[in-house]
């Protein structure tokens, strides 16, 4: 059996709890996915701070360029970056799924304030671990976002790499799909938007990404042993990290259905 099939049968049991978790049974409003795009749109913006880890490793981005050693991993690297940081937005103009995401929670309604704050102090010089303890976000949302950068600062690759290929969405697109489409209809075109960015993850995630960052990990982690339990235990912290996340929300939206019906 090779180390790559091991770590998936291992992530297994964690990921069933995700793609059956009880968040998707209150998914049932316009009201909810608001709930749902303002939790989860940290996920979607530390993504791209994993994908970057990982391309500032494996690829040259300094100046002079030197040739890079793994040119395989790098160019894995840099196809997936030209997809989530360049994309093509429903209206066929140039934006990163970060971008996406956030136009998709305005034609919902949903609150991008907070997150377009922490991006401003950041962009001002802000330090993100400072921010973090300043209280402004959600225990959930701050317990997954210092998982993703303990990885990213640990500076091993491998760690860096299993979090990005395991720890992210991969089969939940298809989840909230259906969601999604249950609502549309009665949704006027808020959701319209939400449901092409899921689209645009399953269409690259399925045909492309996923099968790119699983070649990613076994060229990194190779015959090392150390590699590949490193890299599991990385996989299994932002697996873990997803599911309070998803206990977080899930809460939030049966207190606020409960109060509803009260």
């Amino acid at each position: 059996m090779s180390r790559l099939l091991e770590l998936k049968i291992t992530l297994a049991p964690l990921r069933d709890r995700l793609l059956r978790h009880q968040v998707y049974q209150h998914l049932d409003s316009v009201e909810a996915i608001r709930v749902l795009m303002e939790h989860h749109v940290f996920a979607v913006w530390d993504f791209m701070s994993l994908l970057k880890a990982l391309q500032s490793r494996l690829t040259c981005v300094s100046v002079p360029w030197t040739p890079v050693r793994n040119r395989d991993a790098c160019r894995l690297v840099n196809e997936i970056v030209l997809a989530e940081e360049t994309d093509v937005d429903a209206d066929g103009s140039t934006a990163s799924h970060f971008e996406i995401y956030l136009s998709a929670m305005r034609d919902a309604g949903a609150d991008v304030t907070v997150v377009e704050s922490l991006l401003e102090q950041l962009g001002n010089g802000a330090d993100l671990s400072c921010l973090l303890r300043e209280g402004v976000y959600s225990s959930a949302v701050t317990g997954f976002l210092r998982t993703t950068f303990s990885i990213i600062e640990s500076d091993d690759v491998c760690q860096v790499a299993a979090a990005f290929a395991f720890g992210r969405e991969e089969l939940l697109p298809d989840v909230f799909r259906k969601m999604v489409d249950r609502l549309s209809g009665a949704a006027e075109g808020r959701l319209d938007r939400f449901l092409y960015y899921l689209q645009r993850h399953i269409e690259l995630d399925g045909d492309e990404h996923g099968e790119l960052a699983e070649q990613l990990i076994s060229q990194l982690c190779g015959q090392n042993e150390k590699a590949w339990t490193a890299a599991t235990q990385a996989a299994t912290h932002a697996l873990e990290a997803r599911l309070e996340l998803w206990d977080s929300i899930a809460e939030q939206l049966q207190s606020a259905g409960s109060v509803g019906a009260a």
